[in-house]
């Protein structure tokens, strides 16, 4: 039975809204990566060189990333002699079942959330301006209630004109408290409030907003450095994540955004907004791949529940589904 079968299989058995949203917030991908792959497996007779070269083309143009291209059609090549395949058609699930093994590495269980069962559980929050920062906290808040957790959220963005109003919005609309103080204080001295907060009022979590102006590297960095140091000092082991958020319609661009935070601060996993808005996608597996951290959670739409925890079984069934077929 051939890889895309058993997805199918496993996916179809599962009426779950979750794998619909990978598969909804994934059309524009679809249409553009996955048609074309399957166009160039429609129109050649034989695998050759001339196939591995188109197939790289496509791949570039998903942004799945120069290294990563390399090393996936290095892997085709490997494989296709060792089947002995000829037909361009059976090489479209080894490219599927290829793409998950990039994701995945070994390393399956890396997407999960690092949650302390018996205290509070301190989630710093990175990123440029505009990509979905204070969303991406609302969101998670939204779903930390309603696992029935005591959720707190610090308004540690204390720079840019209207971002502490911005998370009240969102905590007023998931019900969920902000700790602030007014525009232009001192980060580091609202994240301490926060956490006395938190510790006050038995909180399980507590997401932390921070500062993102990425024109002034060194004084952001130097900002989130000290944020770490009170944290730390307040609850050893915290933060206990340290969430990088990235704008996926930017593409290459939040690649070069996430090596600048990875070199600044201990970067634990990622989150790719905005997925259901680009049409390549493949930065997922570029960012998993050249950079080594993985996607923890991605933004597949607008509504509350659309940010979805990274599965890379699904995300890899939703850029084929309806396009590959299933033998």
């Amino acid at each position: 039975m051939s890889f895309f079968k058993k997805l199918t299989e496993k996916f179809t058995k599962q009426t779950e809204s979750v794998t619909e949203k990978f598969k909804e917030g994934l059309t524009k991908t679809r249409n553009n990566f996955s048609e074309k792959v399957n166009d160039l497996v429609s129109r050649y007779r034989k695998v050759d060189e001339e196939f591995f070269e188109e197939l790289e083309e496509i791949l570039i143009q998903a942004d799945v990333g120069f290294d990563t291209v390399m090393n996936l059609i290095d892997e085709l090549k490997k494989e296709v002699k060792r089947k002995n395949i000829q037909d361009p058609k059976d090489v479209q699930d080894t490219i599927i079942e290829k793409l998950v093994e990039i994701y995945q590495n070994g390393e399956n269980e890396s997407t999960q959330l690092n949650i302390q069962e018996n205290g509070l559980t301190v989630i710093l929050f990175v990123g440029v301006n505009g990509v979905g920062k204070t969303t991406t906290i609302g969101k998670l808040g939204h779903q930390f209630k309603s696992e029935g957790k005591k959720v707190l959220m610090a308004a540690g963005d204390t720079f840019r004109a209207g971002a502490i109003e911005q998370l009240e919005v969102w905590g007023e609309r998931v019900g969920v408290d902000v700790i602030k103080q007014s525009a232009g204080s001192d980060p580091a001295a609202v994240m301490y409030d926060a956490i006395q907060a938190a510790k006050s009022r038995n909180a399980d979590i507590l997401l932390c907003d921070t500062a993102g102006r990425l024109q002034n590297k060194v004084n952001l960095m130097k900002e989130l450095e000290k944020v770490k140091r009170v944290i730390e000092r307040e609850i050893p082991g915290a933060p206990h994540e340290v969430l990088l958020v990235l704008d996926a319609t930017t593409g290459q661009n939040a690649m070069i955004q996430a090596k600048t935070f990875k070199e600044a601060t201990n970067v634990s996993g990622i989150v790719l907004t905005k997925l259901d808005g680009t049409a390549k996608g493949g930065i997922v597996l570029a960012i998993r791949n050249e950079l080594d951290i993985p996607v923890k959670f991605v933004g597949l739409g607008e509504k509350m529940d659309d940010l979805q925890s990274f599965d890379a079984e699904k995300y890899v069934y939703g850029l084929f589904v309806g396009i590959a077929e299933p033998e």
